[in-house]
């Protein structure tokens, strides 16, 4: 399966200027494929997966100190490890950095088993949903390691939510985004700082990649649904939307998803048995209402803490031109609005400058 995402051997320079303790490291988002309205120069998000996550900062601070926002810094990797794994969807973002080669990124830190458990569960829908869409990987896991399963496991349940969510009658497009909108709809950042046709824009330049990343998924599903051998995507393909196959879905999401649609359905956390209440909310005309309803509410959770926790991590000054990127981002891709980026950007240099410390020009370099 691994063999289906695309690697970028080209990056594979990246890692030498960070600890050598990974076990699994992929870029992902515009920096890493061509999008709609995209100009070419945006920043590179990659993902590190580490054993342990206490001695890899412990090793990345003394090879990039300047990574790391103040006070975090100074406190050390076991503060900075405390911060990664005790809120939001447990990464550690560094933003803004230049690499050696001049190349602007944004890296995130977490651990394999936190990240295991998200592509298994779904309990934060963070990186198993940007696992959900083709990334380029740098670094591939061990040949047998439980990573490796769990990122084809997250793939059969992306399948499994996105045809439960979609009518009897659609197209490859159309899975190809349902998929992608798995862990968008009820991002809190969807609302106000990110392109409102974002999901297009990631979907339509890359049909090709996602096709061949879910084409070997497929295979399994041919009971319940028929997706023509066609490099036409616009062709119509159809489901058994009955409730045999919804309950074969539902009984096939992940534990998180399941958790919240037996609360949901029933009304409260009172103990139902799971397989009792998934039957009936397939027989449920709502039963696509509901789980997309949980499913955002999982996303949203998960969108909003990891935000807020990107405040402390990235420190104030790099959070101001981070945000400030994207909303010139999300402005240009309004056609009813054409924003002058040289002015907005002159907004968040003007709010560096007044929360930069008075004595910041007199620090030696």
């Amino acid at each position: 399966m691994m063999d289906k995402i695309i690697k970028m051997p080209q990056l594979k320079y990246l890692l030498e200027e960070f600890p050598r303790n990974m076990k699994f490291c992929f870029a992902y988002g515009s920096g890493a494929f061509k999008q709609i309205n995209n100009d070419g120069n945006n920043m590179l998000d990659l993902i590190f997966v580490v054993r342990n996550a206490n001695k890899w900062h412990a090793e990345n601070l003394a090879k990039n100190l300047k990574h790391y926002a103040q006070p975090l810094r100074y406190l050390g990797p076991k503060a900075i490890t405390n911060v990664q794994e005790g809120s939001g969807a447990k990464i550690f973002y560094n933003t803004l950095v230049r690499t050696n080669q001049d190349q602007l990124i944004k890296y995130g830190v977490i651990s394999e088993v936190s990240l295991v458990e998200d592509l298994l569960d779904w309990n934060n829908l963070y990186l198993a949903g940007r696992l959900h869409k083709p990334v380029k990987v740098l670094m591939e896991p061990d040949e047998n390691s439980q990573l490796r399963m769990a990122l084809v496991q997250n793939l059969h349940s992306a399948v499994h939510a996105a045809l439960l969510l979609l009518p009897e009658h659609f197209t490859e497009i159309d899975f190809f985004k349902r998929v992608t909108s798995l862990s968008y709809h009820g991002d809190f950042r969807m609302i106000f700082g990110e392109n409102k046709d974002k999901i297009s824009n990631i979907v339509l330049p890359q049909l090709p990649h996602f096709k061949q990343l879910y084409e070997p998924i497929l295979k399994h599903f041919d009971n319940y649904v028929d997706i023509p051998k066609s490099n036409d995507m616009a062709v119509m393909c159809n489901q058994d939307t009955s409730p045999a196959t919804k309950i074969h879905h539902l009984n096939h999401l992940p534990r998180t998803p399941q958790i919240k649609l037996v609360r949901m359905w029933s009304h409260g956390p009172r103990s139902k048995d799971t397989e009792d209440c998934l039957r009936a909310i397939a027989h449920d005309p709502e039963c696509c209402d509901l789980l997309d309803q949980c499913l955002k509410e999982i996303v949203w959770r998960s969108s909003v803490t990891q935000s807020l926790k990107g405040i402390v991590t990235a420190g104030l000054i790099k959070s101001v031109k981070y945000s400030g990127s994207k909303i010139i981002k999300m402005l240009q891709s309004n056609p009813l609005s054409k924003p002058d980026p040289n002015k907005i950007n002159k907004i968040v240099e003007t709010v560096v400058k007044k929360t930069k410390p008075k004595n910041a020009e007199k620090r030696v370099e």
